[in-house]
């Protein structure tokens, strides 16, 4: 335990630190940048929130005496009203779901192609690229679908990527360096989404509620049993939620574009 009174630690990085049941008082986190944090249980008073822009998950958030999360997830709903879809209920349910992404994916790549190929790899306010992106995509296959599910324990490519703050894992690839191009990416991703098709358009009510067997080995996600509903749920929200990135991303990497010419 260490006490920081009356400090300055202006422009400070913490990496990998465990801050959990820190007494933060009197503090100044103007400017800070908060990412794959987990605020758990965590307890503001007196707090000033201004300009803040917050994305994850948010479940019992309470503000000055309001729970906002079913606020925002109803916001959400309205706004992308395919968003509901992507907590299904049974096997059609899912395969609805995953024609709706394999549709809006297609769309996004698209748009993709319409911009030079090396701002494809460029991050956005220190965001994945796209590149990256679609490369996160084939790692969250590879673990919940292709590990999870069907027991292969080291389904990965050389290409897929972990997201940042997952340890390093023997056997499980992470390389920033790698700039591959949009094509052999997307034939990695292509073959990725194929198998996730295959798995649903099997799935039966008795499959889509058993659990997986545990595999041997480390890797992503930890060697033990899973709801198969569980593993599929976290490949529809994973690919929903970095798609709206996505578009996210290339609104401002079209609009940087515009400011160059």
């Amino acid at each position: 335990m260490t006490d920081f009174i009356n400090a300055d630690l202006r422009g400070s990085r913490f990496e990998r630190v465990d801050l959990s049941g820190a007494d933060l008082r009197a503090v100044d986190l103007s400017g800070a940048r908060f990412a794959g944090v987990d605020l758990s249980g965590a307890v503001l008073r007196g707090v000033e929130l201004a300009n803040v822009s917050i994305y994850g998950e948010l479940l019992n958030v309470t503000v000055n005496g309001v729970d906002i999360a079913p606020l925002v997830d109803a916001e959400l709903n309205r706004r992308y009203p395919d968003r509901a879809k992507m907590r299904p209920a049974d096997p059609a349910g899912f395969g609805e779901a995953w024609d709706l992404l394999e549709r809006l994916w297609g769309q996004t790549v698209e748009r993709a192609r319409r911009l030079p190929p090396e701002l494809l790899h460029e991050s956005v306010d220190g965001e994945w690229s796209f590149i990256e992106t679609l490369r996160h995509l084939a790692f969250a296959t590879d673990a919940w679908i292709r590990r999870a599910i069907l027991g292969d324990p080291a389904p990965w490519d050389p290409l897929d990527l972990p997201w940042d703050e997952m340890p390093d894992t023997p056997g499980v690839p992470r390389n920033r360096d790698v700039r591959p191009s949009l094509d052999v990416v997307l034939e990695l991703r292509h073959d990725r989404m194929s198998t996730v098709r295959r798995v649903i358009e099997n799935l039966t009510d008795v499959s889509l509620d058993a659990h997986t067997e545990p595999v041997d080995g480390p890797g992503w996600p930890r060697p033990r049993s899973y709801p198969v509903r569980e593993c599929l749920l976290v490949i529809l929200n994973e690919e929903w939620e970095h798609r709206l990135y996505a578009e996210r991303d290339l609104d401002a990497l079209e609009a940087r574009r515009k400011q160059q010419k």
